[in-house]
């Protein structure tokens, strides 16, 4: 039975991947160290259909601790590596980036360090569609130049591109870097914009709008992000970059308005100026993804956000 650790496990995405890991018949090993970016109560939920499970172990550590991540691999007999821990969020960022490049570069350094000494081969790194910058340049492609990320939060996934790059030159690690495009679905971060945005319609509070409604992102489901994740494990091979999203840029005040249809509720819209590290969109080109990892991501935006919504309502109790 092959043995992947997951870093960051307790999270949204990393707690979906865990899930269909163990689903494939896949032996998980999670780690995480409930960050205080957001609750622990919500992450620990994260974990309550999984925690149980026969093939799985969690344990609670931080990616920083290279001594202890060692001693997890070691003793655990890990053979690949899903790397998903980092310090979250562009604005906060811009805020303290000492933190971010402390979890960030040096805890993926330190994951880096153990893999050449240890003999694990296989890493699936997380990566940002942010790294791209505030280019004009659509759909993004992985051959683009992404030499000006505008936080600090892009900043540090461009440098652990560039030492997954490195390391796999050096020492023949497999090594692919995801760069994800606005996952969303059931247990997405409170603070992300879905999630808010259902939280405040349904409670009729204000929603931010940052900037005049024209600023578009590729938003990708999470049954599409964790496909394309396990898909990558299974076609590890040098170093490679692959972008997964929709390939498909929704303007945010149409996001609005297909919540508003949902959930049958008029949103009340605080227009708000353009915040620091803000791009104006994000759209992805696939193909290399489709064609190498056989990616093929199938919920669209009115799906997906039905989804969500669904799954607010359930978890919250609310009928709208």
């Amino acid at each position: 039975m092959n043995t992947v650790l997951v870093t960051g496990a307790a999270g949204f995405i990393g707690s979906h991947v865990t899930e269909k890991l163990l689903d494939k018949g896949y032996k998980v090993i999670g780690i995480d160290n409930f960050d205080i970016f957001y609750s622990r109560q919500i992450k620990e939920r994260n974990l309550i259909n999984i925690i149980q499970r026969p093939n799985f172990q969690f344990i609670e550590s931080d990616i920083r601790n290279r001594e202890n991540f060692r001693t997890i691999c070691i003793s655990n007999k890990i053979e690949s590596i899903i790397h998903l821990a980092a310090r979250a969020g562009v604005r906060p960022s811009i805020v303290d980036p000492t933190l971010y490049i402390s979890v960030n570069i040096d805890g993926t350094v330190n994951i880096l360090e153990t893999m050449k000494e240890c003999g694990i081969k296989k890493l699936v790194f997380a990566s940002s569609s942010s790294v791209y910058g505030d280019t004009n340049t659509v759909p993004y492609s992985e051959t683009q130049n992404t030499d000006y990320p505008v936080s600090p939060y892009a900043a540090t996934k461009k440098a652990c591109e560039l030492f997954c790059s490195q390391y796999s030159t050096l020492y023949n690690l497999n090594i692919s870097c995801l760069r994800f495009f606005t996952a969303y679905g059931p247990r997405q971060r409170p603070e992300m914009a879905i999630h808010k945005f259902v939280r405040h319609i349904v409670n009729e509070l204000p929603i931010e709008m940052y900037g005049d409604g024209t600023t578009a992102r590729d938003y990708t489901y999470i049954s599409d992000i964790v496909d394309g994740i396990i898909a990558s494990l299974n076609y590890l091979s040098g170093f490679e970059i692959y972008n997964l999203g929709e390939s498909s840029s929704i303007p945010l005040i149409k996001l609005i308005r297909l919540l508003e249809e949902i959930l049958h509720k008029k949103a009340i819209v605080n227009n708000l100026p353009m915040q620091s590290g803000d791009v104006h969109f994000t759209f992805a080109d696939i193909s290399k993804a489709k064609t190498k990892l056989h990616y093929n991501p199938s919920i669209g935006i009115e799906t997906g956000l039905q989804y969500f919504c669904d799954w607010y309502k359930k978890e919250n109790n609310v009928q709208v």
